[in-house]
């Protein structure tokens, strides 16, 4: 018998998707709107919902505290060159992994996977010295090499290889001359697309939200990023929070727009995960 689903449970469906994407949204909006305002606003009895008229007024003075122009610019390349690295260094080893015989393969996927158990905090202290031996500090190599490749995302293409790339494919491949590098580029990469968009996203995310490690290894005066600079709004004595909502907001706009530009991607991606859960 075939299951029809009731305009009851549409409609309750769709009720709580509509509620799930008011909360998911309402904080990034209300954050448009204090920027919009002055610092008054933060401490109005009944909350402000409404656009103010003092949006390029709070954007200028955040211009002229913190030279945010020089952050934005900083943190586009760091996180631009650690989403690309993390793409594809990240599918060839999980293609690799997931489809090549090789000695040691187990192990080293192992190796990987445990390095995920490692909290990230523990190698700071030893990170810190290479990158002082190497004269990185202070510099955006100190960020960009780091986070070049990461387990996770070695796990993500892996996993993805094994599900969208099909061992047939690769043998007629291979069958008809293409070498290894080949095999790689028509046959495994158009099916994980929709996944790699997704490890972009994510690695990007990452890269852009970084706060801890920049703060250690970059100087704040001559190599902010987007996160340093948004603490440099918080210092002092006191504290503008409509300036610093601005700040928030403005640093939000290049991973929306990067969403945007990879919606469709990474909408088939996740669908694609969970049709085959």
């Amino acid at each position: 018998m075939a299951w029809t689903a009731s305009p009851r449970r549409g409609v309750a469906a769709t009720g709580a998707l509509l509620a799930f994407v008011i909360v998911s949204v309402f904080p990034l909006y209300w954050s448009f709107v204090m920027s919009t305002r002055d610092n008054s606003a933060i401490g109005e009895t009944t909350p402000v919902l409404v656009p103010g008229g003092h949006l390029l007024e709070n954007i200028g003075t955040v211009f002229d505290r913190v030279d945010f122009w020089l952050a934005l610019q900083n943190s586009l390349i760091v996180s631009c060159t650690v989403m690309v690295a993390n793409v594809v260094l990240a599918s060839l080893a999980g293609f690799a992994f997931a489809r090549l015989r090789f000695r040691g393969r187990n192990t080293l996927f192992l190796i990987v996977i445990g390095s995920m158990m490692v909290p990230a905090q523990l190698g700071v202290i030893p990170l810190y010295i290479l990158v002082g031996d190497l004269g990185w500090t202070g510099r955006l190599q100190a960020v960009i090499v780091p986070g070049l490749v990461s387990a996770f995302s070695v796990f993500w293409m892996r996993q993805s290889c094994e599900e969208a790339v099909a061992v047939e494919l690769i043998d007629a491949a291979r069958a008809d001359g293409c070498s290894l590098l080949q095999v790689f580029w028509h046959v495994a990469v158009p099916a994980l697309r929709p996944q790699a968009a997704v490890l972009g996203m994510l690695s990007f995310m990452t890269a852009w939200n970084d706060f801890f490690w920049p703060l250690v290894v970059l100087d704040p005066n001559e190599t902010p990023t987007v996160q340093v600079a948004l603490s440099h709004l918080a210092s002092g004595y006191y504290t503008d929070y409509s300036l610093m909502l601005t700040g928030a907001t403005l640093g939000a706009v290049p991973v929306i727009a990067l969403f945007l530009l990879l919606s469709r991607q990474v909408v088939t991606g996740i669908m694609e995960g969970k049709l085959r859960v």
